[in-house]
């Protein structure tokens, strides 16, 4: 009976985590959709802008805060998640999903390699470079990926990796809270820009349903369902999982986008994957924390 009764919650997390990261990529994918009429930018205002206003309204955050509690790590956490979340979008306008994600998850397998201290992970090292090099725009090929699009989701990467460092203390900080406060603070980076970019547009009755979903789907739920994984979760078991997210985005650009992969693509995305489960379980201090937004 208490191996039964401990394998529930296990389960459980473990699907959570599973809707979690679907859910994130469905959103991605409704986004896209809308760069046509708002642009990256005016979708990422969608995402953070509506996002916040929800989880403000669900989780009313001021009335736990404690005086005196720092806020610089709360503020790089928040504005990383606007920045990544922002670069994330403009890589998406010309390379597909399941690549964009794919080389966006160098920055946690970075943080993952620096943690580990394994003679093996010189070979987990390569693997991902491997990806890396059969990803980027260096070959001749007519279906070479756009190199802006590649720059914008190796700076999503670079984001991801700061929202992992800044997000540990702020959620030592502020506790759950830190997702709705930080969600909130990137709001205030993206939302300027889209309006900038969309203007009016943002305003726009017919798209307000699309920029539910995105914030729904991309910000809302998946965090919810992630802080739920990461309580009940080992800190290994979450960071291998989460190295399933190229292959899901890449499913979801397939089946939403009709973005279609071919072989080498394919292989690339699976070197990054087993790369970044290798590197997360053989690190000494795994670093564990929500996806970004």
């Amino acid at each position: 009976m208490s191996q039964r009764s401990s394998f529930g919650p296990l389960l459980l997390a473990i699907c959570a985590l599973l809707v979690s990261m679907t859910s994130y990529q469905c959103g991605a994918a409704i986004a896209k959709q809308l760069f046509p009429m708002v642009g990256a930018q005016g979708a990422t205002a969608f995402r953070l802008g509506l996002g916040a206003i929800m989880m403000l309204a669900v989780r009313r955050p001021w009335r736990t805060l404690r005086k005196g509690v720092g806020s610089r790590a709360l503020w790089g956490y928040g504005l990383s998640i606007g920045a990544m979340n922002l670069v994330y979008y403009m890589a998406l306008r010309t390379i597909p999903l399941g690549i964009a994600v794919a080389l966006e998850f160098t920055g946690p397998l970075a943080i993952a390699l620096f943690a580990s201290r394994h003679r093996w992970d010189i070979g987990w090292i390569a693997l991902a470079v491997i990806g890396l090099l059969l990803l980027l725009p260096l070959h001749g090929q007519t279906h070479a990926l756009d190199p802006k699009g590649v720059l914008y989701a190796l700076a999503a990467g670079v984001g991801w990796a700061l929202y992992i460092l800044f997000g540990q203390k702020a959620g030592a900080e502020f506790g759950s809270d830190a997702v709705t406060l930080g969600i909130a603070i990137g709001a205030l980076l993206t939302v300027p820009v889209g309006i900038a970019h969309a203007g009016t547009a943002l305003l726009s009755p017919a798209l307000l349903p699309l920029g539910l979903g995105v914030a729904l789907l991309s910000s809302v739920l998946p965090y919810s369902l992630e802080m739920m994984a990461l309580t009940r979760l080992p800190a290994r078991t979450f960071s291998v999982l989460v190295s399933l997210e190229p292959a899901i985005a890449a499913l979801a650009g397939a089946a939403f986008l009709s973005e279609r992969l071919d072989a080498l693509q394919w292989l690339a995305i699976a070197a990054i994957i087993v790369a970044s489960a290798g590197a997360t379980w053989g690190a000494r201090r795994p670093v564990a924390e929500p996806l970004p937004g």
